[in-house]
C-alpha cells in the first residue's frame, strides 16, 4: 500500500511540471453523474445541443417568452369606442387584443402619476425610503393646483398615506411631495421619470411634470404607453392594488392650526360599477386640454386586462369606453400558465471548482388564447447543454423550456444557472488528487 502511494505521489509531482496534463488526467477521477429519471410524462422531452455556444440568446427580440401564435399576435377587430385613442392589452403575455390610433402622442393628465407611483415603489424596492418615513410638504408641493388634498408647509405624512392620496385623490400636492423627497426637486425626479419611460419602450411619452397638471403640449404620453407603464406597476408591484382598490378613506392633517380629519375619495368610478369581473385599479386624469383619460384594470379567471383610454369627450364616456374593451377582452380570452414547469436537473460543470451546477427557472410562462384551443394539448420540451464550461455565471441561459400546441411553437421561457462556479485552479486538482490519494 505505502510503495503504491509513494509511487502515485512520484507520478503527479512529475506531471506537475507540465500542469495541463493533470488538468486532463483529473477529469477522470470526478464523480459519475446521472440525469433524473422522474420526467415521464409524454409531453416532455430532453435534448441536449452542444457545445454551449450553439444555443440562442432568448432575450433578443425574436426569442420574447410570450406567445408565439400567430392568430393570437394578430390584433383583434375590437368593438367601437367614443375616445379617438384606446387599448387594450393582457397583463401577463403583454399581447395587445385591440388598439386604435394607439400611438398618438396626447396629453394624458394626471395618467402622469401612474410613472410617479412606479418610481415611489422602485424606491421602496431599493431600500431608499420606506413606508413609515416621513415626508415634509415644501412650499411648492403646497402650491399645487388642480386635485389634491390640501397639504401644508411644514406637513409631515408618511409615504405610505402620501401614496394612498396620490393613487385614491389624485393629490398633485402628494405627488410633488414625494418627487422632491426621492430625487430632491421635481425636476430631477422628472429626468428619472423619462429616463424609466425610456426603459420601458415608451417611445412616444415625454413627462415635464410628476403630476400632469401642466399645459406644456410637450407633456405627452400615448395610449400603448400607458398600457406598457401601467404593466410595469401592477406586475412588478402587484401591491399597488392594495390602495387602488379602496373606494374611500381619511388621512389626518395635523399643522399649526390643530388637527382635522380629511375625505379621499376615489376617482375611478369602474370601482362601483356593476361588472362581471373585479376591478383592481388604476387611474384616472383629466385636464381642459387632455380631457378624460383612464388606465384601467381588472381580472377574471386569472385573465389580467389593462384598458387604456385617451381624450374621451366626458367623464361617463371614458369609463363606458373601459367598460366596453375589458367586457370584449374577457369574453374573448383566456390564459394558460405553467405554474408547475418541467422539474430541472443539475448539470454538470468541467474545470470547475464544484462539479455541478443548478438551475432555474425566472419566470413564468403564459399564453394568451383568443381562439378557444384546448389547453391540455400544449406540450413541454426541455432543452439544456449537455455540460457548462467553468467559469460559469449566475443568471447566464443553460438552456430553454419550449411550449408547442398542436406542433406549434406557441413560447418559450429560459433556463439560467442559479449559481456561479468559478475555473479550477491548480491548487484546486492537487486538493481532489489529495482526496483521491487518501481514499487509496
Amino acid at each position: 500500500m505505502k510503495r503504491t502511494s509513494s509511487l502515485l505521489l512520484t507520478i503527479f509531482l512529475s506531471l506537475s511540471m507540465s500542469f495541463h496534463p493533470v488538468f486532463s488526467a483529473l477529469a477522470s477521477v470526478r464523480p459519475a453523474y446521472s440525469l433524473p429519471l422522474s420526467y415521464a410524462e409524454p409531453s416532455s422531452v430532453f435534448t441536449y445541443p452542444k457545445p454551449a455556444s450553439t444555443l440562442p440568446n432568448l432575450f433578443d427580440d425574436e426569442n420574447k417568452a410570450a406567445p408565439a401564435n400567430a392568430d393570437a399576435q394578430a390584433m383583434l377587430s375590437g368593438p367601437e369606442v367614443a375616445a379617438p385613442s384606446a387599448l387594450l392589452m393582457e397583463a401577463s403575455t403583454g399581447q395587445v387584443l385591440y388598439e386604435k390610433d394607439a400611438d398618438q402622442a396626447r396629453r394624458p393628465a394626471s395618467i402622469t402619476k401612474i410613472m410617479t407611483l412606479i418610481l415611489i415603489f422602485d424606491a421602496l424596492e431599493s431600500g431608499k425610503i420606506r413606508m413609515d418615513d416621513l415626508v415634509t410638504t415644501s412650499a411648492y408641493a403646497k402650491s399645487m393646483g388642480g386635485s389634491q388634498v390640501f397639504l401644508e408647509e411644514g406637513e409631515t405624512q408618511t409615504v405610505e398615506t402620501l401614496i394612498k392620496c396620490i393613487v385614491i385623490a389624485s393629490g398633485n400636492d402628494a405627488s410633488v411631495a414625494m418627487a422632491e423627497y426621492i430625487a430632491g426637486s421635481e425636476g430631477e425626479f422628472v429626468k428619472m421619470m423619462n429616463d424609466r419611460a425610456a426603459g420601458l419602450g415608451m417611445n412616444n411619452t415625454h413627462f415635464e411634470d410628476c403630476c400632469g397638471l401642466t399645459d406644456s403640449p410637450t407633456h405627452v404620453t400615448s395610449a400603448r404607453d400607458i398600457a406598457l407603464m401601467s404593466r410595469e406597476l401592477i406586475n412588478r408591484y402587484p401591491q399597488i392594488h392594495n390602495y387602488s382598490t379602496i373606494w374611500m378613506d381619511t388621512i389626518t392633517h395635523v399643522t399649526k392650526q390643530g388637527t382635522k380629519e380629511f375625505g379621499l375619495s376615489n376617482t375611478n368610478k369602474l370601482l362601483k360599477m356593476a361588472t362581471n369581473f373585479t376591478v383592481t385599479g388604476l387611474k384616472t386624469g383629466s385636464t381642459s386640454l387632455a380631457k378624460y383619460c383612464f388606465a384601467g384594470t381588472a381580472e377574471k379567471d386569472g385573465v389580467r386586462l389593462i384598458a387604456a383610454v385617451m381624450a374621451a369627450p366626458d367623464f361617463k364616456a371614458r369609463f363606458a369606453d373601459a367598460l366596453t374593451l375589458l367586457n370584449y377582452g374577457f369574453a374573448n380570452c383566456r390564459i394558460y400558465q405553467d405554474a408547475d414547469p418541467l422539474p430541472l436537473p443539475e448539470m454538470i460543470v468541467k474545470n470547475g471548482k464544484d462539479d455541478i451546477v443548478s438551475l432555474m427557472y425566472d419566470q413564468v410562462f403564459s399564453y394568451l388564447s383568443t381562439t378557444g384551443e384546448d389547453f391540455s394539448a400544449i406540450e413541454r420540451e426541455l432543452v439544456i447543454q449537455e455540460y457548462a464550461d467553468a467559469p460559469v455565471k449566475k443568471g447566464n441561459q443553460a438552456g430553454w423550456l419550449v411550449y408547442r400546441l398542436n406542433g406549434e411553437k406557441i413560447g418559450q421561457i429560459p433556463v439560467l444557472f442559479e449559481n456561479s462556479v468559478e475555473k479550477a485552479a491548480f491548487s484546486d486538482y492537487w486538493k481532489q488528487l489529495m482526496e483521491v490519494f487518501l481514499l487509496l
